[in-house]
C-alpha cells in the first residue's frame, strides 16, 4: 500500500533494457554475437542482441526471451554482467540496461538466426568489430574483461 502522499506520476520514470553479450570459439578465435539493427534508432547498425524489460518479467526471463527473439538461439546460461546508465545511451528516452553475458558452443553458434527487428545476426572476431550502436562498444569492452577474468581464475 503507499501513502496518500506519494505519486509515482510524481517522478520521472527510467525504461529498463537487456543486453547480452554472448562469445563463441570460432575456428580458435573469440567471436562475439551481435545483430544489425532492423529499426531507428540506429537503424541499419550492428548491436548486441537486447530490449525493452516486459512489465510481468525477470531482468532474467528478458534477457532469455529477447535473445531468443532476435538471435534464435535457446537455453543460453546467462550471467549477470554490469548495469549501464549513463544519460543520453540511447536518444528514445532515458534507458538502463542490464547486461548479461555467456558463452556458447561451436554447436550452438551455427543454429543462429535473425528475428524480431533483427535484420541480421552475426558471429564477429572480437578483435574486428564494426562500428556499434549506442554504447555498446563499451559494454563489450567491459564484457571481454570479465570474459578473461573467468578464463583465468580470478572472477
Amino acid at each position: 500500500m503507499t501513502s496518500p502522499s506519494y505519486s509515482a506520476d510524481d517522478y520521472e520514470r527510467p525504461s529498463v533494457t537487456v543486453d547480452t553479450i554472448l562469445f563463441a570459439p570460432l575456428g580458435g578465435i573469440l567471436h562475439v554475437l551481435l545483430i544489425r539493427r532492423r529499426r531507428w534508432p540506429f537503424e541499419g547498425s550492428w548491436a548486441i542482441p537486447g530490449g525493452f524489460v516486459e512489465i510481468d518479467e525477470s531482468l532474467e526471463e528478458a534477457a532469455s526471451r529477447e535473445l531468443h527473439e532476435e538471435t534464435g538461439l535457446t537455453g543460453v546460461v546467462l550471467q549477470q554482467l554490469h548495469a549501464f546508465g549513463d544519460p543520453g545511451r540511447d536518444p528514445r528516452t532515458r534507458v538502463i540496461t542490464i547486461s548479461y553475458f555467456g558463452d556458447v558452443t561451436e554447436e550452438q553458434a551455427r543454429s543462429i538466426q535473425a528475428g524480431d527487428d533483427a535484420a541480421d545476426v552475426r558471429w564477429w572476431p572480437v578483435t574486428g568489430l564494426p562500428p556499434l550502436a549506442f554504447d555498446h562498444a563499451r559494454i563489450i569492452e567491459y564484457a571481454l574483461l570479465q570474459h578473461a577474468n573467468d578464463r583465468s581464475g580470478h572472477a
